[in-house]
């Protein structure tokens, strides 16, 4: 996927994500307390979009530097966030702006399951953070294939869409590269980090109840995203 494509549904996409349940109540909550005390921290948010996880590490005391492959997400994010803040158009899968060892954190929420390929963009992230940093990510969950394709090869690294419906009714197709669990932790290794954290996590618990999954019952969480807390070698 071109890494301009939000820009035809960035406005859209921004509006449901304010107060949607996958990411105002369950992806950036879930960041925030893997990121812990980032107070006086230089964090680089990899993906940005428009502005909110960037928004809530710099409240923290981190000094945060963002950019995304979008265009009019960034622009959003101007608009969000001021004309301070130190934003970029610039993709992933490409050569990075910034020069070795600049962070001590990067996060990247919900961004590299649109890429086939994690090689270069593993190795540009890990290039950026200092030795001993961190490199905070989250992806959708290996077992999400199954929903889409239930006769699919769990074990391969293989595309597939899902049609999404924001709050104004706008439909898009996204497009995701399913990757099996080892193969991410290969990428990862080969990359130059160590995993220190994998989580499965709960929804905040602050979530309206009338966005949860109907049939969740009395459960804490359900099978969405997975999220890693990995350090660089």
């Amino acid at each position: 996927m071109r890494a301009d494509h939000y820009d035809t549904f960035a406005r859209s996409y921004a509006e449901t994500n304010e107060s949607g349940l996958f990411n105002a109540h369950y992806a950036r909550p879930a960041m925030l307390r893997l990121a812990g005390d980032v107070d006086g921290r230089r964090v680089l948010d990899a993906g940005c979009g428009t502005g909110p996880l960037f928004e809530d590490l710099r409240a923290r005391g981190a000094t945060v530097t963002g950019f995304d492959g979008s265009p009019a997400m960034v622009e959003l994010a101007r608009e969000r966030l001021g004309p301070e803040a130190d934003l970029h158009v610039a993709d992933l899968s490409a050569p990075l702006p910034y020069p070795d060892d600049a962070f001590h954190d990067a996060v990247v929420s919900l961004v590299l399951h649109y890429l086939q390929d994690w090689s270069a963009p593993l190795a540009e992230l890990h290039r950026v953070i200092r030795p001993g940093g961190r490199l905070l990510l989250s992806v959708n969950h290996p077992r999400i294939l199954e929903a889409s394709d239930p006769d699919a090869d769990y074990f391969a690294v293989t595309p597939y869409s899902d049609v999404y419906t924001f709050g104004d009714g706008h439909d898009v197709t996204l497009t995701f590269w399913h990757r099996p669990l080892h193969a991410m932790s290969d990428a990862f290794a080969d990359a130059g980090f160590r995993i220190r954290v994998i989580s499965e996590p709960s929804f905040d618990p602050d979530t309206p109840p009338e966005l949860l999954p109907p049939d969740l019952g009395d459960r804490t969480a359900f099978i969405c995203f997975l999220f890693f807390v990995l350090e660089a070698e």
